[in-house]
């Protein structure tokens, strides 16, 4: 697949995600799709379970935008960055945040199979987020990792 093409999927992607709309998100995804969020813990496998994480994301991140400001590739795997903007709500993370829009920088890592994208990594700084949001890092850490955090 030529760049072009993965940038317009993972694009494509970004809006999709950026207007909260999972099924058209999904549409994107292969079959196998994997998504992987470090900074949450977070694996998902497959087009239903990229769903259910995307829909639990957008009710604690309602605002989700993402604007994707560069791209390379090795002719295989292509790597964004750019800025994710997003208000945590709820008490998702066991904590209750101030309610304060966050800007974040992204690193994204794509592949693709079939012209569909087949995996992504999405990569943030939790204690960034954290502390724009008014919250604990340690506290969030221990309810997704748990004591061992």
């Amino acid at each position: 697949m030529d760049i072009e093409r993965m940038f317009e999927l993972a694009q494509a992607l970004a809006v999709a995600k950026s207007r909260g709309d999972v099924s058209a998100a999904v549409r994107l995804m292969h079959d196998d799709m994997v998504l992987v969020t470090p900074a949450f813990g977070t694996q998902a496998s497959g087009r239903a379970a990229n769903a259910r994480v995307l829909t639990g994301f957008f009710s604690t991140f309602p605002d989700y935008d993402v604007a994707l400001e560069g791209h390379a590739s090795d002719g295989e795997t292509l790597v964004c960055w750019g800025r994710a903007r997003m208000t945590m709500t709820g008490d998702r993370f066991g904590v209750v945040p101030n309610g304060r829009r966050v800007e974040l920088p992204v690193f994204i890592q794509f592949s693709f199979n079939d012209d569909l994208i087949a995996g992504e990594r999405f990569h943030f700084d939790l204690s960034e987020l954290c502390a724009q949001s008014g919250v604990s890092t340690d506290a969030v850490r221990r309810h997704i990792f748990g004591a061992a955090a």
